[in-house]
């Protein structure tokens, strides 16, 4: 389990017939996770300052491809503070930049994504985008709006976004779980 909180940007040393090397400070061991870009992988190997994910067909066949820097966040340990919202790591989809517009220090970004996602989207709930937990500032037909300030920026890699990037979605979970559990509820009345 994820905060959103990216810890740092970590920069892609290779990735090659699914072996993912990152440079990074983070302190991780054999078996830990990892969120790479909103993507829970297990760590292979860490040492002298990379750590190596071994990433699967499955994985690669549900996220965007890994650009030359990733947010990077290490899983959740009981009782570090929860700062973002539940993230659990398994992106729902990949979202297309529609627009990055300035708005005062920050940016307004547009995202569109697939019906499927969008319908567990409302303003002012989260959404992951790339790992980072946000909150959704608007909502139209295809698509949703996040607001970055100049911290997002800064510390992670949704300051480079531009129209056209892709990128790694994961809703909130507890919409899905609502969402299951309502046809249940419905039925008892």
């Amino acid at each position: 389990m994820f905060t959103g909180i990216v810890q740092e940007r970590g920069r892609v040393a290779s990735f090659d017939g699914g072996r993912l090397v990152i440079e990074s400070r983070i302190a991780a061991e054999v078996g830990d996770s990892v969120a790479v870009d909103g993507v829970c992988l297990t760590v292979t190997d860490a040492r002298n300052g990379t750590l190596v994910f071994d990433v699967v067909v499955e994985t690669l066949s549900r996220v965007k491809l890994f650009g030359t820097q990733v947010n990077l966040e290490p899983a959740l340990r009981a009782g570090d503070p929860l700062g973002g919202h539940y993230v659990q790591g398994h992106v729902d989809g990949v979202g297309s930049v529609r627009s990055v517009e300035p708005e005062g220090e920050g940016k307004r970004v547009w995202v569109d994504a697939a019906p499927e996602l969008l319908r567990y989207l409302v303003e002012k709930g989260s959404i992951t985008v790339e790992g980072v937990s946000l909150t959704v500032a608007g909502l139209d037909e295809d698509g949703f709006a996040v607001a970055l300030v100049p911290h997002t920026l800064a510390a992670t890699t949704l300051g480079n976004l531009a129209p056209g990037d892709k990128v790694n979605l994961e809703t909130d979970v507890l919409a899905k779980y609502v969402e299951k559990l309502l046809p249940g509820l419905r039925s008892s009345e």
